[in-house]
């Protein structure tokens, strides 16, 4: 009887370790990580982190998906990217997405990444924006730079898409939609991202 109620207290005891793997909430928060970083001859600003909610800096969650170890899995409705970790969990960051009209969904992958990059303003955005003719031909990369310090640039089967996932000096606007459709995330975010990502990673967007 003593080796039975053993087995059976084991079993409950991993019945609800299991249960606490899909409580989606987090198992550790990385709020200490936005200070000032010295990166390729830049120096990042300190982002003022308690005055974004804590729901959108970088943490470790529980996540279950069928979706293999390295698959970035973007929730546009509620501001989340997440990237698939082993063992039912994802590091999860704020993002800031496409305003109305901007927005953007479907499956690709990850076809380039670029440390400090250009940006180039879409004939569109030029077409909107008069006064961004003047980045016709790129803008250099810095801390104003509406890239930010990373991008990943997202191609499909029909190849480039137009949208990144890119850092932002704008920090205030993660967790909103005032894009013109690419995903962004905060710049020492986007950094850890860069670093956990592979060329060919699948990305999923979600509406």
């Amino acid at each position: 009887m003593r080796f039975k109620s053993i087995v059976v207290a084991a079993a409950l005891g991993l019945a609800t370790a299991l249960a606490g793997c899909t409580t989606g909430g987090p198992l550790k928060v990385f709020t200490s990580d936005y200070g000032t970083v010295k990166d390729a001859g830049y120096q990042l600003p300190r982002i003022p982190i308690s005055q974004v909610p804590r729901k959108y800096h970088r943490q470790i969650v529980s996540y279950e998906t069928k979706e293999k170890p390295g698959t970035i899995i973007v929730d546009t409705k509620d501001k989340y990217l997440y990237l698939v970790q082993e063992n039912g969990k994802a590091m999860r960051y704020g993002i800031g997405v496409g305003r109305e009209g901007f927005e953007w969904s479907g499956t690709a992958r990850i076809a380039m990444k670029r440390e400090w990059p250009t940006w180039t303003p879409p004939a569109a955005m030029i077409g909107r924006q008069p006064e961004l003719a003047k980045w016709r031909g790129g803008m250099p990369p810095g801390l104003s730079n509406p890239l930010g310090a990373r991008a990943l640039y997202l191609f499909d089967s029909s190849g480039d898409t137009g949208y990144r996932l890119h850092g932002t000096p704008e920090w205030r606007s993660i967790g909103k939609a005032m894009s013109s459709g690419c995903i962004r995330l905060m710049n020492q975010d986007i950094i850890d991202l860069y670093n956990r990502t592979e060329n060919g990673a699948k990305v999923i967007v979600k509406r």
